[in-house]
């Protein structure tokens, strides 16, 4: 893709605007917020004072929209003391020579690490520098220092106070993530009809998952109905994949596929029945077409044999006891390997994830860290915005540092679409609150009343798009800082002015000092290979050792599985919106080849799920091998996965010999069911393995022992 491309299609991104729209009680309830910290912060000290706890309100207002299902208050809270440690510091600052300049680089620094914690952090860092440019305007006291910082504080304490007395839409959030998994479901089992093999969509089961991390408090209040059923969705995946497959499940023609296709079918339309009751709360009404207690037994018509039956006698087992869940609300209808007490994701206090976050930012602390360079990026161009802004001689000259601060982003796509939206929203907002500034003159009551009405509009369309939320934000700090005094007009030529000058300068320095995810497809594959082969192993080993208590390991396995692939496909995705040619990430491999390692390893996964979806019972008779080639498995991949991000060759030798010694126990073992689903599922596994030695063959990734092993098959 051209530069010229990739700068138009990154500009309609930014200005595209969805129809969706943010709870209009939760914005509201946001504005109210605010509301109760400006007012009496006005009367009682002034517009400065005011100013200062508008935005620390607001602030940490936007820090509960950001991905939450249920709002935090503690996570209010900790944005207030971010907000106003930020501006207690910048006031000192402001009056030592150079010191600003200093404290704001340090700062952006560590706004930019922040993303190392995750999307949320790295927003709400990014905000707290913003408010620290535009409330730090002059240098005042010690003490009046300390009181701007208390008031913004202030702001995120009035804002959690409000949340929690003010609950809105209770569940709504998790409903509709749950229902979003079960529709995904059935639309799965109906791809499953006519692609045996298709690939089932993570992310509808990672934002359920994420939805079901609660508080202590909020398990006790959960609905009964939302309990368990996200484990028996977790479960329905793979059997679904197993009754479709050609090789473990159904034969690919004849009776018996034609059986599997009705038995997905019925599935699928109980799943949309599922999905409706759960996302509505109105009782179970399972179509007559599926009756999910009889789809591994027709009245007429074939039956499903061997494998593919028992799982589809699982799955009616599954949809019986999701049915039941939402008839009765039964706690105990499943027993899910999930972490915490109660069969909950406990989410643990923020006291407790302070660690954790310090081990991810140290982490990243390395040049060649993504993170990295977005935080020395964020720093240089904040910097650099300030100290143009100040030479060119602008009164406002903070309006520059901050819109840089706003635009930049880790990725090529997000800094470029927003730097196009804060350009686009910030003309807009500006030009139409300066507008009624200069026509209305509206004493300083009003222009409180106006900044309100403008974060309610800005949170109402946090979902719609950041242009259109830009113009919300634009007006509202045009409308809380004309309560000081200043000409209007000039101030919002000023504005624009420096809206141009920031985002220029960030745009510039992303161009100048990329960070491209194209060159990081092959560390993602990697990572992917390694996880999917953790997890075929983890399944593998418990068909030998079938009373060990391992489904907490297989539930780890699948998750990083999971996750990895998911940040691949993210990775994809931004990579196809940043200019240059497309290349794979691995040095001397083509795209084409990439493509096909990638969907290699995506068969190496599929297989791990057929392998769960058969998962013996504890008293099951044991898979002698399994457990060896298992480990033989983990180790391979793992080496692959280090091979790739060294240049070195990808080989399988050690799982072919593994594979050898397992067929040779199986043939003098007694013929089952559990036997035969192992001995094909790894048949399946190294074809995998050899489709990956051969698609990277040809990039420096196959060894002339392979090259020649294969010539002499040929």
């Amino acid at each position: 893709m051209s530069w010229f491309a990739a700068l138009r299609d990154t500009a309609r991104t930014g200005l595209t605007l969805d129809r969706a729209l943010t709870d209009p009680k939760r914005a509201a309830r946001g504005a109210v917020a605010v509301a109760l910290v400006l007012f009496p912060t006005l009367a009682l000290g002034g517009a400065r004072l005011a100013t200062s706890a508008a935005m620390g309100a607001f602030i940490a207002g936007t820090a509960t929209f950001q991905r939450s299902f249920r709002p935090r208050p503690t996570l209010a809270v900790a944005a207030g003391i971010g907000l106003g440690t930020s501006t207690f510091l910048g006031y000192l600052a402001a009056g030592v020579t150079g010191a600003f300049p200093v404290l704001l680089a340090v700062w952006a620094f560590g706004a930019g690490l922040a993303w190392a914690i995750g999307p949320t952090a790295g927003v709400v860092a990014a905000n707290t520098l913003s408010v620290m440019l535009v409330v730090v305007q002059l240098p005042v006291s010690v003490p009046a220092a300390l009181g701007h910082g208390l008031v913004c504080a202030l702001g995120g304490a009035v804002q959690a106070a409000v949340i929690t007395l003010w609950p809105i839409g209770s569940w709504t959030a998790q409903r509709e993530a749950l229902a979003d998994t079960y529709a995904e479901l059935a639309d799965y089992a109906r791809r499953l009809r006519q692609d045996p093999t298709s690939h089932v969509d993570p992310a509808p089961f990672m934002t359920a998952r994420h939805a079901a991390a609660l508080t202590p408090w909020q398990d006790r209040r959960r609905p009964p109905e939302l309990r368990g059923l996200r484990g028996i969705a977790e479960r329905v995946r793979p059997t679904l994949a197993a009754i479709a497959d050609p090789k473990v499940g159904a034969p690919e023609e004849g009776p018996e596929r034609d059986r599997a296709r009705a038995v997905l079918a019925a599935a699928a339309e109980a799943m949309d029945a599922l999905a409706r009751a759960v996302r509505t709360g109105d009782p179970l009404r399972l179509p007559r077409s599926a009756p999910a207690l009889t789809l591994a037994a027709p009245a007429d018509g074939p039956e499903l044999q061997g494998a593919a039956r028992r799982a589809a006698r699982r799955l009616a087992g599954l949809l019986r006891k999701a049915a039941d869940a939402l008839d009765r609300g039964d706690e105990d209808t499943i027993s899910t390997p999930v972490v915490g007490a109660g069969g909950a994701l406990l989410k643990p206090p923020l006291s407790r994830m302070l660690p954790v976050a310090l081990r991810a930012v140290r982490r990243q602390l390395q040049p060649h860290s993504a993170v990295f360079q977005h935080a020395v990026r964020l720093a240089g161009v904040v910097v650099l915005a300030y100290l143009l802004a100040r030479l060119v001689g602008f009164e406002h000259g903070y309006w520059a540092p901050m819109t840089a601060a706003m635009v930049m982003r880790p990725d090529f796509a997000q800094t470029y679409s927003r730097g196009v939206a804060r350009l686009a929203g910030t003309m807009v907002g500006v030009a139409v609150s300066t507008l009624v500034v200069q026509l209305a003159h509206p004493g300083e009551w009003v222009l409180a009343a106006l900044a309100v009405l403008c974060i309610g509009g800005a949170y109402l369309t946090l979902r719609t798009g950041y242009a259109l939320m830009t113009v919300c934000i634009s007006s509202y700090v045009v409308f809380l800082l004309g309560l000081q005094e200043g000409n209007p007009l000039v101030t919002a030529f000023e504005r624009v002015g420096l809206t141009f000058l920031g985002g220029s300068v960030a745009l510039l320095a992303y161009a100048l000092f990329p960070t491209w995810q194209t060159a990081r497809l092959g560390e993602r594959l990697a990572e992917w290979l390694a996880a999917a082969g953790r997890y075929a192993g983890a399944v593998l080993a418990v068909y030998e050792n079938p009373g060990a208590p391992r489904g907490r390991e297989v539930r780890s396995a699948l998750l990083d599985s999971r996750e990895a692939r998911s940040e691949l496909l993210q990775a994809m995705q931004r990579a196809d919106a940043e200019p240059g040619r497309h290349a794979s990430g691995l040095p001397g491999v083509s795209r084409r080849q990439w493509d096909r390692a990638r969907a290699a390893v995506g068969h190496l996964g599929r297989v791990a799920v057929l392998l769960e979806a058969h998962l013996p019972t504890a008293d099951a008779e044991p898979v002698p091998g399994a457990a060896g080639f298992a480990e033989e498995l983990r180790l391979a991949t793992a080496l692959a996965a280090a091979a790739l991000l060294t240049e070195r060759p990808v080989e399988f030798d050690a799982v072919r010999e593994a594979q050898a010694r397992l067929e040779e126990r199986l043939a003098g073992a007694p013929a089952s069911v559990q036997r035969e689903v192992v001995r094909t599922s790894t048949r399946l596994l190294l074809q995998a393995l050899k489709d990956l030695e051969r698609a990277l063959r040809g990039g420096g990734s196959a060894t002339a022992e392979q090259r020649a092993r294969e010539s002499t098959a040929r």
